[in-house]
């Protein structure tokens, strides 16, 4: 992982977890012991889906950088689809409140999406190569007339 990833990362998990933090905690308040678990099995959600669909863009623009607002938006649909699965499936247990659990997930996932993007209009990326993997073509001009 390079390390301009590694701080889009970073960013996105120190606004997210304060904020999955507090909505557990009002969720523990509100509805008691099964609010706790709810807001605690939607953080978890959140970490798990977010970062592994973090890795997931990584690796797949890591050799092919010209993919990388396809290959965004899959991750980005595969996640929402995946939680949607994950709320349908889950949505009539009794092991947790349905509701603390929607509301940690939601909110700790708007918080997470908005640490992205904070980090990522904040951060100095550079775009271009300082150092070209190829030497400009009036070097090689000059180099073949030295020789």
């Amino acid at each position: 992982m390079q390390s301009n990833d590694a701080r889009i990362l970073r960013g996105a998990a120190i606004i997210a977890a304060p904020v999955g933090v507090a909505a557990t905690v009002v969720s523990a308040l509100v509805a008691g012991g099964k609010g706790l678990v709810g807001g605690l099995v939607g953080l978890a959600v959140v970490g798990v889906f977010f970062v592994l669909g973090f890795v997931a863009l990584m690796r797949i623009t890591r050799d092919k950088p010209q993919v990388a607002m396809t290959a965004g938006l899959l991750v980005y649909t595969v996640q929402i689809l995946l939680i949607g699965i994950f709320i349908i499936v889950f949505g009539n247990t009794t092991l947790f409140n349905g509701r603390a659990f929607a509301l940690t997930l939601l909110v700790t996932a708007l918080a997470w999406l908005g640490g992205q993007i904070r980090q990522s209009l904040t951060s100095r990326m550079l775009y271009v190569d300082p150092e070209p993997s190829v030497p400009a073509k009036g070097a090689a001009d000059l180099a073949k007339t030295e020789s």
